[in-house]
């Protein structure tokens, strides 16, 4: 028995009169996510990074070859505004993690290019990352963590384009 057992039964005790079984998924997916942004943030720190960057500088690797995306690209693949995106790339490129150079296609547009330096860290960071979160999946076993992965893909469905 867990906390949230511990809530789950106080409230069945207290308010027999509604169904409370989300409490024992969403209660865990809150606390589990309170300890994955720890874990992360940890992985992150050790290599030199702010989860912000670790969002921009992984778009970036993740696009492969030359590890480059434009401004517009990155809003879309880290969730936040375009103002917050070009100071996002202003830090960065102040640190040496990434580089803008002008997009061939278009006079007006930039790219926004990884460094060795930037591609270094966010390889480290991914290392580091993985392996913590897979020390995280340990006691759960090999045969289950796809129904897991299933059932949290169908929950969060509704929230994807």
């Amino acid at each position: 028995m867990d906390e949230v057992d511990q809530i789950v039964a106080a409230w069945r005790r207290e308010r027999p009169d509604v169904e409370v079984t989300p409490l024992e998924i969403f209660s865990r997916l809150t606390r589990l996510a309170k300890h994955l942004e720890r874990l992360r943030k940890q992985a992150f720190t050790t290599h030199g990074l702010e989860v912000w960057e670790w969002d921009v500088l992984s778009a970036l690797r993740r696009s492969g070859e030359p590890y480059e995306l434009s401004p517009g690209q990155l809003v879309a693949a880290t969730m936040v505004t375009s103002g917050t995106m070009t100071n996002r790339v202003d830090r960065l490129v102040a640190r040496g993690l990434v580089v803008r150079r002008p997009a061939p296609s278009d006079r007006r547009g930039i790219l926004v290019r990884l460094t060795p330096d930037g591609r270094a860290r966010v390889d480290g960071a991914l290392d580091t990352l993985l392996d913590l979160e897979h020390a995280m999946l340990e006691r759960v076993p090999v045969g289950e963590r796809e129904h897991v992965a299933h059932a949290l893909r169908t929950l969060t469905s509704h929230f994807t384009g």
